[in-house]
């Protein structure tokens, strides 16, 4: 009962970080002139690198704050001040048209498209608040969601167009801005009660 109280909160901030809306027009550009079956095997291992990659991190975070002696409110302040800037380059960039060389589903679609840091670090400042069961459970949905995207790919931009992409793009880039901002917050709200 509890993973679904939090689901909303988990959901939501993954969803925007993936942000595949940024991603489909990328993943087009890589795949114009292949065969379907290499499509979709590209979809196949770039979802599952990222999940693995974005499960990795969320079993060895916790890990590596230690031996580095980083609280989760640094990371959540240094977390916060990284999807800032992601969240900006993304509002501000005029070319979405980034064509990968040599593109692999692992790299760069898996890593760092999918799940890249603005992904990892939401993770980590989500397992903190809300616990780990939710924010996997928000994260197998996201890569549900994802691989129907990419598999849906040509539909869905043949729907929202070019310029429908190009705009929801940029209002997950603000949401994510929001959710950096109040990351920062909470990070130094921690700290200053801490001091």
């Amino acid at each position: 009962m509890e993973i679904l109280r939090a689901l909303p909160d988990t959901f939501i901030p993954i969803f925007v970080a993936v942000d595949i809306f940024a991603i489909l027009p990328v993943f087009l550009s890589m795949t114009v002139e292949m065969p379907a079956r290499k499509k979709k095997a590209i979809i196949r291992d770039s979802v599952i690198t990222a999940f693995v990659v974005a499960l990795g991190f969320l079993a060895l975070g916790e890990a590596i704050f230690r031996v580095l002696g980083i609280t989760v409110e640094d990371f959540k302040v240094a977390g916060g001040l990284v999807l800032l800037v992601f969240a900006v380059r993304e509002i501000v960039r005029q070319d979405k048209a980034r064509r990968p060389v040599g593109a692999t589903g692992a790299v760069p679609l898996g890593v760092p498209l999918i799940v890249g840091p603005a992904v990892l670090t939401t993770i980590l400042v989500l397992v903190d608040h809300y616990g780990a069961a939710p924010t996997v459970v928000s994260l197998v949905l996201n890569m549900l969601i994802v691989w129907l995207s990419l598999n849906c790919a040509e539909k869905v931009t043949k729907f929202l167009g070019k310029n429908g992409i190009i705009a929801v793009s940029k209002v997950m880039a603000l949401l994510l801005a929001a959710i950096a901002v109040m990351m920062i917050r909470l990070g130094m709200e921690g700290i200053l009660k801490g001091a």
